[in-house]
């Protein structure tokens, strides 16, 4: 009998991962991993992880299966939030629910549970496992899950093929409504409980405030910059890069409390009014602490067609795939979770791997994940320079 030890989150999707994996014959224990004490950042009612560990002892109990609670909140902090920090610092916009999984669960976590005696891990993501035989060499691909709406491959981009070895995606085959049928059949008191929210272990969280903790407020400007500036003239000049703006580009419109709290495409927030069209940021200058803002969402400064994924950031998920120097390879594309799949061609250069896609792409965000799939199937992403 294997061996399956199942992150237990106190969600539906991995309380039915559980019950699946126990029916189909596998010796099943639960663990539940605390990631975070600091409440005072967190809007506590969308995922108190107090009540979530309450309902995966509850699962557990139901299930008939061994549960325990596992503390690694030390690790989150120096892995994921310090990383947060460092980004917004610098004026990207980080993705931690990519890295908890290639930092957290799929490594910290999962040594954690091999020494246990497991097998395998388990997860309820959204997203399918194959096994085949490459050039005499076992190979695990990575798939989008059945259900369109709730396919979550894109946040395990980072896997690798020694962790996608050692994991089970018991949900992936499944719809969410025949996921949660399952759990109401079973009486799991998961099974009507709402999808928790905002970052990964922690919860919906107000990002000022927690940013606030370690980057001081400094008040700064906000500049308008007209969509018939000159600067978009050779636009795809900018295709892999940012437009480069300066305070003589536009027109101060307003003051803000610090560059590295705002995001690209952000519209919340400014405080500006008294514009035909509502403003988003351009822009972030974080170096002089500027702002740079166009009004609607057409405006040419706020959408570009290509990005650059520097060397020592490329990941094949599948290394069998791997290209070569000024090789090409098409292939489809997203740059953020449920954004729909698009057309784009790779091609790695020796400033890194460039990706160009066939339509513009809004608001390409440095410190974001790029995944890039073949069909169903991801096979690698990088982190936008």
């Amino acid at each position: 009998m294997k061996r399956v030890i199942v992150g237990l989150s106190g969600g539906v999707d991995s309380s039915v991962a559980a019950y699946l994996l126990k029916e189909q014959g596998y010796e099943v224990i639960g663990l539940f991993m605390k990631n975070w004490h600091d409440d005072s950042v967190t809007i506590s009612d969308e995922c108190p992880w107090l009540e979530d560990s309450n309902d995966a002892l509850l699962v557990a109990e139901k299930l008939g299966i061994p549960f325990q609670t596992v503390d690694l909140s030390e690790q989150y902090k120096e892995r994921i939030v310090d990383y947060m920090f460092d980004e917004y610092k610098k004026g990207r916009t980080p993705n931690p629910d990519v890295l908890c999984n290639r930092e957290i669960k799929f490594d910290v976590f999962m040594k954690i549970a091999l020494d246990l005696g497991a097998d395998y891990v388990a997860t309820g993501h959204y997203c399918r496992k194959s096994t085949t035989v490459i050039n005499g060499k076992e190979t695990h691909h990575l798939l989008a899950g059945i259900d369109p709406n709730k396919d979550q491959s894109y946040f395990l981009c980072q896997l690798s093929q020694k962790q996608l070895a050692k994991t089970l995606f018991p949900v992936g085959e499944l719809l969410k409504p025949k996921v949660r049928e399952i759990a109401a059949s079973q009486n799991l008191i998961t099974a009507n409980k709402k999808d928790s929210q905002g970052l990964c272990f922690i919860g919906k969280v107000r990002l000022p405030e927690f940013l606030q903790q370690q980057l001081k407020q400094k008040e700064g400007v906000i500049i308008e910059i007209d969509a018939n500036n000159s600067i978009y003239k050779n636009k795809d000049e900018y295709a892999l890069h940012n437009f480069i703006y300066s305070p003589e580009n536009g027109k101060k419109v307003g003051n803000h409390i610090g560059a590295h709290y705002y995001t690209k495409g952000q519209r919340k927030g400014l405080a500006v009014g008294g514009t035909p069209l509502p403003l988003f940021v351009l822009e972030t200058d974080v170096k002089t602490n500027t702002i740079y803002v166009g009004q609607g969402k057409n405006h040419p400064g706020i959408s570009r067609k290509g990005l650059l994924v520097t060397q020592d950031e490329i990941h094949w998920v599948r290394p069998d795939l791997t290209l070569k120097l000024n090789e090409s390879l098409k292939v489809k594309a997203r740059i953020r979770y449920r954004q729909n799949l698009e057309n784009a061609i790779l091609t790695l250069t020796e400033k890194g791997l460039e990706i160009i896609f066939t339509k513009s792409q809004f608001s390409i965000q440095e410190g974001q994940f790029v995944a890039w799939y073949i069909n169903n199937e991801l096979i690698g992403s990088g982190v936008i320079a």
